[in-house]
């Protein structure tokens, strides 16, 4: 199997975890756990899982420059503690179908940081296959289901914040990983997350009734811990590190076309031509996304 196919197998995995996530996070915040709360346990999990596969390991890699130590820490600030405290706490005012939309401005805003920090030129298809893709995941999540108004202005304004600090990470954590590999960059990006979502989860986990949680709400802790974060973070970081920001922040215009493939086979949906066009629209505006990207 070839590089190019690993990567988007990768993004594609990423996508599918992510298009399950916005419905099963909103099922345990506020209700059982604080959403700051929640994020802790999430960046916990996965910092204790990756330094326990380090450990395993027996990896010698080690950081070479001290300005290596303060990239990380501001790669940890945008990618892992704002990113995931601004989603979890604008998702618990507002809906799972304002969150969704308004990620998808996260691909615009990596192709912008991409020219500002990386100094990428924007290529026409790139730019034509991001617009794409946006219309087509627009069109596919139902113009219908928005609801843009002043009670949920302060979610919306968190999960738009998040989307533009998560687009900043993807372009920045890009000169870490030329120098180290995913995991080492991964680990110690949760370690500093770790640390900085601290202050803001201890009220939420003493106010938590953890001792009364359904089953069903420790296993959907259980997915949004390991797989939206733990599994989707590492492979997110690999392909960052073979691939473009660029390509990696296009795959967000596939968690509505994820979404939907789940709630038709849930039944809860019927698949139409109209959304199959729409599907459609979105795989080839990735497809334009990455039509350029040279091979090393």
């Amino acid at each position: 199997m070839s590089e190019a196919v690993k990567v988007h197998l990768s993004l594609f995995t990423v996508a599918l975890i992510y298009g399950a996530n916005y419905v099963i996070a909103k099922g345990v915040m506020p209700e059982y756990l604080g959403a700051s709360g929640f994020v802790f346990i999430r960046i916990a999990t996965a910092a204790v899982l990756f330094n326990l596969i380090s450990l395993f390991r027996r990896s010698k890699e080690r950081i070479t420059d001290k300005k290596h130590y303060v990239q990380m820490a501001i790669a940890a600030l945008f990618g892992v503690a704002a990113n995931m405290l601004l989603f979890f706490n604008g998702l618990a005012f507002t809906s799972p179908t304002n969150a969704s939309v308004l990620m998808l401005n996260a691909p615009v805003f990596v192709l912008v940081f991409s020219v500002l920090v990386l100094k990428d030129s924007i290529r026409w298809k790139q730019a034509l296959g991001i617009i794409l893709a946006g219309i087509g995941a627009l069109l596919l999540i139902g113009g219908t289901g928005f609801d843009f108004n002043t009670s949920n202005a302060k979610g919306d304004l968190m999960v738009l914040v998040n989307a533009t600090s998560f687009a900043f990470y993807l372009v920045y954590v890009k000169r870490l990983l030329k120098v180290y590999s995913a995991l080492f960059v991964i680990r110690h990006l949760f370690v500093f997350g770790l640390i900085y979502a601290l202050p803001f989860a201890i009220s939420d986990l003493q106010s938590a009734q953890f001792s009364s949680f359904p089953q069903e709400i420790w296993i959907d802790i259980v997915y949004v811990a390991v797989m939206t974060t733990f599994v989707a973070y590492l492979l997110n970081a690999w392909a960052v590190q073979k691939a473009t920001p660029n390509l990696v922040g296009s795959y967000i215009y596939l968690q509505p076309v994820i979404a939907t493939a789940i709630a038709v086979g849930l039944g809860t949906q019927v698949l139409s031509l109209q959304k199959v066009i729409f599907a459609l629209i979105i795989f080839t505006g990735v497809y334009l996304v990455n039509s350029n990207r040279k091979k090393e």
